[in-house]
C-alpha cells in the first residue's frame, strides 16, 4: 500500500489506516476476537496506521489494540491515541499534571514506554489557542511520554489556530464527499507547514456506503441512534452532520454517480475513500470497520485508479445542491 509521511512526526504511514473508536464502544457490540480479527485483516492487507482513543470503552479499544500488538510483534504499526474527553469538557481541564495522568494510563493500555502521537481529542475550542496547553505537550515530549502531538478537531476555525503552534505534527479532521469544507483552507494550510493531515469520518457514519435506507434501524448503543440531535458530544461526528433522510438520499445519488463514473467493480465506500485519498495535503484516511471482510474492503481501496474528472465534478455538484446548507458553515 501507499505510504505517505505522517506531517512532523516523520512516520511512514499507509494512505488508508484503520479507525477504532468501533472495537470500543459507540458502534454495537463488537466482541473481542472480532476486534482483533479486524486488526489483523487490516494488517494483512497494508494498514500500518490505527487510530484509537483512552475514551473508546474507557480504554478498551486501546487494550485490545495493545494485546494485539504484543501478540504480532515487527508489524510497524504507528498507533495514534487521543485524550481529554474523560474529564469536564472545560479549558481549566488540559494541563500538565492531568496530560501526564492520561498519557500514563495510555501507556499502559497499549503496553509501551512511549506514544507514538497524542491528540488532544476534540477540546474545547479556546484549548487549541492556548500557548501555555501547547507548552505542557512539548513537555511530554522531552520527558519520553510521546513522540509527537496533535489535535483532532471539530471545525476548520480549531484547526487553523491549533497549526499556529510550531510543533505541532498532525491534525485530525472529518473528511469526506459530505464534509468539504477543510479543502479550503486546512489542508493547503497543513501541507505548507508540514502538518500531517489524518482524516475521519470519511463514510459519513456509513452513508456513503449506499446501504441504507430511510426505514434502516440502529442498535441502541450505536451513536448513530443516540447522538442523532447531538445530545452526546458534537453532531457533525454521526452522519457528518448531515440530516439522516437527506443523508440516505445524497447518498443513492453518490451511489448511482459511482455505478456510471466509477472505477469499474469499485463499491461506493471504496470511492468515498478514494476521494479522500486523492485530496492534496491528506496523510491517511482512518475509516473504522466492524468486520475482517469491511477492513479489506476499505483498505483494498488506495489500490484504485485515481477518479475522473467528470465524477469529481458531478460530486462536488451533488454537495452543492444537497449538502452545503446544512455543514458548510457549522464546521
Amino acid at each position: 500500500m501507499e505510504q505517505r509521511t505522517l506531517g512532523r512526526t516523520g512516520r511512514q504511514v499507509s494512505v488508508v489506516g484503520l479507525g477504532t473508536w468501533q472495537l470500543g464502544a459507540d458502534w454495537g457490540e463488537v466482541d473481542e476476537a472480532t476486534a482483533r480479527g479486524v486488526l489483523a485483516a487490516a494488517a494483512e492487507a497494508g494498514v500500518t496506521f490505527f487510530d484509537t482513543a483512552d475514551v473508546y470503552g474507557d480504554g478498551r479499544s486501546e487494550l485490545i489494540i495493545g494485546g494485539f500488538l504484543r501478540d504480532n510483534p515487527g508489524l510497524g504499526v504507528t498507533v495514534a491515541t487521543k485524550m481529554g474527553r474523560r474529564v469536564a469538557q472545560v479549558p481549566a481541564a488540559y494541563h500538565l499534571e492531568a496530560f501526564r495522568a492520561w498519557t500514563d494510563r495510555s501507556r499502559r493500555n497499549l503496553g509501551v514506554d512511549r506514544l507514538d502521537l497524542v491528540q488532544l481529542h476534540c477540546p474545547p475550542s479556546a484549548v487549541h489557542a492556548s500557548d501555555a496547553v501547547f507548552e505542557a505537550l512539548e513537555a511530554l515530549v522531552t520527558e519520553g511520554r510521546i513522540a509527537a502531538y496533535g489535535v483532532s478537531v471539530e471545525t476548520s476555525a480549531e484547526a487553523l489556530a491549533a497549526m499556529a503552534h510550531p510543533n505541532l505534527a498532525t491534525v485530525q479532521i472529518i473528511l469526506n464527499v459530505f464534509r468539504r469544507k477543510p479543502l479550503e483552507e486546512v489542508l493547503p494550510t497543513a501541507s505548507a507547514r508540514g502538518v500531517g493531515i489524518i482524516a475521519r469520518v470519511p463514510l459519513a457514519s456509513g452513508l456513503l456506503t449506499g446501504r441504507y435506507r430511510h426505514d434502516t434501524r440502529f442498535a441502541a448503543s450505536d451513536h448513530r441512534s443516540f447522538n442523532r440531535d447531538g445530545s452526546a458530544f458534537d453532531v457533525g461526528e454521526t452522519f457528518a452532520g448531515v440530516d439522516y433522510d437527506t443523508g440516505v438520499d445524497a447518498a443513492q445519488e453518490f451511489a448511482r454517480l459511482v455505478a456510471d463514473l466509477g472505477p469499474a467493480g469499485a463499491t461506493p465506500a471504496q470511492v468515498a475513500l478514494r476521494w479522500v485519498v486523492q485530496q492534496a495535503g491528506v496523510s491517511t484516511v482512518i475509516p473504522g470497520a466492524r468486520t475482517p471482510e469491511q477492513a479489506r474492503r476499505n483498505a483494498a481501496a488506495a489500490a484504485l485508479p485515481a477518479l475522473s474528472p467528470e465524477l469529481l465534478a458531478a460530486v462536488e455538484e451533488l454537495y452543492d445542491a444537497r449538502i452545503r446548507e446544512q455543514v458548510h458553515a457549522r464546521w
